[in-house]
């Protein structure tokens, strides 16, 4: 699902509220959830699971194509886990 099919199946689910107003909402969360990871915090949804910013240390890499060695520089990169819920529904079938 993209952020467009989520807008228009919660438009959907929602008749009493405009596809703007729900394009907002979702941009607003969107945007709140960013700027927390931004200062290092971490957002947790219950059931979901949570994101949380992980760093890496700089380190030397190889470009597939030539196979030259590549310096790649230390970075900060999103990392999420799952939450209980959502991994038992997952494997409800297993």
């Amino acid at each position: 699902m993209i952020k467009s099919e989520l807008i228009a199946k919660l438009a959907e689910e929602n008749p009493h509220l405009t596809q703007r107003d729900i394009e907002r909402v979702v941009g607003v969360i969107l945007e709140r959830m960013i700027q927390a990871l931004e200062t290092g915090g971490r957002v947790e949804l219950r059931g979901f699971g949570a994101l949380s910013v992980r760093s890496r240390d700089a380190r030397a890499g190889r470009n597939p194509r030539t196979g030259e060695s590549v310096d790649v520089r230390a970075k900060h990169v999103p990392f999420f886990k799952s939450g209980k819920e959502l991994r038992e529904r997952l494997n409800a079938d297993e």
